[in-house]
């Protein structure tokens, strides 16, 4: 049974002979029932604050769930900007090797095709210069005969 402040405030007892005296246990009575009212009111104070850091628990762990969750997605996503970064560099590199390869090529083949143009340009050159030379030994003969 719940006892309560006015319970305590106004309950009687029966006289005897040589009982307690009545003002007395009525002053401690109310005494009581004044420091039960104030446990009681500190006992409501601390139920309601217990509540309050219950609700500001459950609201925090949730939100610390969220920012689990929030850092676990901000690790995979950096896990995979980094794969794809990676993959990225690697298609880049080929691309260069690639590109390389294609200007040596025709570098390479430039070079054969100039050399191959020097080559007719020394053979025209002789050529040119074996004709001159008949053509001037010609003309010496020539002149030669004239004399």
């Amino acid at each position: 049974m719940d006892l309560t402040p006015l319970d305590v405030r106004y309950q009687e007892f029966p006289t005897g002979f040589r009982g307690y005296q009545k003002g007395a246990v009525r002053a401690y009575l109310a005494q009581v029932a004044e420091v039960m009212e104030g446990l009681l009111r500190e006992s409501e104070a601390l139920k309601e604050r217990l509540r309050a850091l219950e609700e500001e628990n459950a609201r925090l762990k949730e939100a610390e769930g969220e920012l689990k969750r929030a850092v676990v997605a901000a690790e995979r996503i950096a896990r995979e900007l980094k794969a794809q970064a990676e993959k990225e560099a690697e298609l880049l590199r080929k691309e260069a090797l690639a590109a390389k390869d294609q200007i040596l090529r025709e570098a390479a083949e430039e070079l054969r095709r100039l050399k191959g143009d020097i080559e007719r340009a020394r053979q025209e050159k002789a050529l040119f210069l074996g004709q001159l030379k008949a053509l001037l030994q010609g003309y010496l003969e020539a002149l030669g005969r004239l004399e």
